[in-house]
């Protein structure tokens, strides 16, 4: 479980000291037995603050002079006796449920109903973890968990996202697809969805530039229930043997990272599709959002995930590689797939829209991995195979601006948004191999586009053309799909590797489209296609 541990607000500073935050290592092997909502210094004086710790959450969401917390006293599974009271059931309701139960419900603020019995010798009935998530449109992606429909009965003002809890009864079974292996199909194709600037937010947000299908303007509406519904949709359409997110999952400054990311997650994690992502500028920004660090080791404990936080002596969290396999029982490479962390604004006192470069260390050990994963493909394969390498990462390097770039499928329908300073990571994509560098960033830039053959920094020429240069194009209803007086489409972009005979090709999937859109052979015979030579 994971919840913000950066803010303690709303309570006198004694009284936020005196309980420490919940997390699941608070207590060795947990077990809950009591919980409470407490919404003021007074009340929080009157628990025996033995045993009792605070889930880290204004229940008000910060909105208002006045905060509420969830307390839940824990105890330890392995120190328990008889006649110790454990909760077993939990409910949200005006009135009591049902009392025809051996042992009378329990009343607790917030509307809160607790079921406790005693101890009898294991804790698979037990409630052993409890969260708490916002919105109507809240969900838990995690086995086994439970969220509650009816929200907390709090004083909230009526445009806040409503608190809900969720809950754990007994230990959660450990993952069983075990991170499986990437495969290529037996046919040799493998397919991405590549999903990018979801802007999920706290609750159901609102859309302010929607159109309909012939381009008129639609009024404001819920944003985040559209994103997931065109999500739900594409991946229904498209079958991916991958999803990967490139970035801004979350908008900046919402109040909860948890319930937003979960809404992200939930329909690829109910299709039992493997994921991965990696972070944009506005995924950890503001007061109250969860650290990369925090998000990830969140994303890493769901099922289907295939993310990592990367070696932590390199900058950025969110720099690792996922390789694709031929079909089992094969352990033969076909594909490295490389996701780096783009970081975000510069940091400055004065207003600062420049972006930080994907720095030296960051490309030193895509080098280094990139070299020892060719290395040993080297020793194992006889050559006879075709190997197509991939790189996503969320803000587009300084050649996505490049006036000389041709493109070839989509629009620039905005400036591109990159670092001033150009690092060079795009001279060791060439040098590498790698055919093509998928971003997400500028919502309404939907192109591939291939720069002009050139001598790298250092002189040496390119090996050969490449890798393109790919927007993703915005897919979240919360974020801009507009530029200046003109609205576009919401769009994702598909990947299709064709190991067999070394092909890659990419699409859109568009808003109202029933069909592809866009479609592009980017590589062929395991090499990318000079364009510059048929404009020749």
């Amino acid at each position: 479980m994971h919840h913000i541990l950066d803010s303690i607000r709303g309570f006198p500073s004694e009284a936020a000291t005196e309980f420490p935050s919940y997390t699941t290592a608070a207590v060795p092997h947990p077990v809950i037995t009591d919980l409470t909502v407490c919404a003021s210094a007074p009340s929080i004086r009157g628990l025996d603050q033995r045993g009792w710790y605070r889930i880290e959450k204004d229940l008000h969401l910060y909105t208002s002079n006045q905060s509420a917390w969830l307390y839940v006293a824990l105890a330890n599974e392995k120190e328990l006796v008889a006649e110790d009271l454990l909760v077993i059931d939990i409910r949200v309701g005006e009135s009591p449920p049902d009392l025809s139960w051996a042992h009378p419900w329990e009343s607790r603020p917030g509307g809160i109903w607790v079921l406790r019995s005693k101890f009898s010798g294991n804790i698979d009935q037990a409630v052993t973890e409890v969260d708490v998530l916002f919105g109507v449109d809240a969900v838990d992606p995690r086995p086994e968990w439970t969220l509650m429909r009816s929200p907390l009965q709090l004083d909230t003002q009526l445009n806040v996202p409503v608190a809900r809890l969720s809950v754990l009864h007994g230990r959660a079974k450990p993952r069983t697809d075990d991170r499986a292996a990437l495969r290529v199909r037996e046919d040799g194709k493998f397919k991405i969805v590549q999903i990018s600037d979801t802007h999920m937010v706290t609750g159901v947000g609102v859309c302010k530039d929607a159109i309909d299908v012939r381009g008129n303007f639609l009024p404001e509406s819920e944003a985040d229930p559209l994103t997931v519904e065109f999500i739900e949709k594409i991946l229904d359409s498209e079958k991916p043997n991958l999803v990967i997110l490139t970035g801004d999952q979350l908008h900046h400054d919402i109040s909860d990272s948890q319930s937003a990311l979960f809404k992200v997650v939930a329909p690829i994690i109910e299709r039992s599709i493997p994921f991965a992502a990696v972070f944009g500028n506005h995924d950890s920004e503001g007061i109250h959002a969860l650290s990369r660090t925090a998000q990830m080791s969140m994303l890493r404990n769901l099922p289907f995930s295939l993310c990592e936080s990367g070696p932590e002596q390199i900058d950025g969290i969110g720099n690792y590689y996922l390789q694709v396999l031929a079909p089992t029982p094969s352990e033969l490479p076909l594909s490295t797939l490389y996701f780096l962390d783009s970081h975000g604004r510069v940091p400055s006192k004065i207003l600062n829209h420049d972006y930080e470069a994907i720095k030296q260390n960051q490309i030193d050990w895509f080098v280094s991995a990139s070299q020892a994963l060719r290395n040993a493909r080297e020793k194992d394969d006889d050559g006879s195979r075709f190997y197509l390498s991939l790189a996503f990462l969320h803000i587009p390097l300084p050649e996505f601006g490049d006036r000389h770039l041709s493109i070839r499928s989509g629009h620039r329908r905005e400036p591109t948004e990159s670092p001033s300073f150009n690092s060079h990571f795009y001279d060791a994509l060439a040098k590498e191999g790698i055919l093509a560098l998928g971003c997400g960033h500028d919502h309404v830039n939907d192109f591939c586009g291939l720069p002009p053959q050139r001598t790298q920094h250092n002189g040496d020429k390119c090996p050969q053309p490449g890798p393109w240069l790919c927007y993703g194009g915005g897919s979240g209803f919360g974020g801009y799909c507009s530029y200046g007086r003109e609205r576009f489409h919401r769009r994702m972009r598909v990947w299709e590797l064709d190991t067999s005979i070394g092909n890659l090709k990419t699409w859109k999937r568009v808003e109202y489209a029933i069909d592809t859109v866009d479609e592009l052979v980017l590589v062929e015979g395991g090499a990318v296609i000079d364009i510059h030579e048929e404009e020749g």
